[in-house]
């Protein structure tokens, strides 16, 4: 993939924090092989000692913050630590659900392959979801996670059994703009692709406390994918 210019990712900026609106495909930080481009690479060609303040899976879009200095990444990850950070998720599911504030509080463990399950023994995870918009077989659902475990979200839409789109790790098929046009038409020899190449989760918000006490808030517009695909689903309802 053609790696974007960092400045042109900018959504927020202080003399503690950045926020950025990640794209898809790019993970956060190292992965554990290779040595790929990632978030904190691209921000350091820019700012030498900024650290991510979290993370985002590679998959996700959508607003991750950095700390510029090391005060301000103690003062942010605390936030996060206490879950006084507020963060609020978009994402598209499969099925109908009618939710209002719907609290799913189930523990959540990770496993040896960098997945994650639901599990007794695992951590506490709490999450709550709200139906923002149903169409004929799908759903856009507000989520908002409470603790920050691995794949939350993902495994708790599982768990409503509402798995997010493209998510064939936590129980999500794929998308085909063929199961919603009957005059759907390949070319000869072409095999139709996902409308949309990844899991439909996006971080739309992030709210937090600035070093002087000043509230942080900044939204993360819709990536293209993202975006068109919620176009599309709310014209064929």
């Amino acid at each position: 993939m053609k790696l974007p210019n960092f400045s042109d990712l900018v959504i927020f900026e202080n003399d503690d924090y950045l926020v950025v609106n990640k794209p898809p495909f790019l993970a956060t930080l190292d992965e554990r092989v290779g040595g790929a481009p990632n978030m904190l690479r691209l921000a350091r060609q820019h700012h030498d000692d900024i650290q991510a303040a979290h993370r985002l899976d590679r998959e996700t879009s959508g607003a991750l913050a950095f700390a510029k200095n090391p005060e301000a990444y103690r003062h942010l990850a605390m936030q996060f630590e206490n879950r006084e950070v507020k963060k609020q998720y978009h994402a598209v599911v499969w099925g109908t659900p009618q939710l209002q504030d719907e609290v799913v509080e189930r523990n959540i463990e990770t496993t040896s392959r960098g997945k994650a399950r639901l599990a007794f023994k695992g951590k506490p995870a709490e999450t709550h979801f709200t139906t923002l918009e149903t169409y004929a077989r799908h759903a856009l659902m507000l989520c908002e996670p409470v603790t920050g475990r691995m794949h939350q979200i993902r495994l708790h839409l599982m768990y409503l059994q509402a798995p997010i789109v493209g998510d064939k790790d936590y129980g999500g098929e794929d998308f085909y703009l063929s199961s919603l046009k009957k005059k759907f038409n390949m070319k000869e020899g072409e095999e139709e692709q996902p409308f949309i190449k990844r899991f439909a989760l996006h971080a739309l918000k992030l709210q937090f406390t600035g070093l002087n006490g000043e509230e942080i808030s900044v939204e993360a517009p819709y990536p293209k994918d993202f975006r068109v695909l919620v176009e599309v689903l709310g014209q064929n309802r």
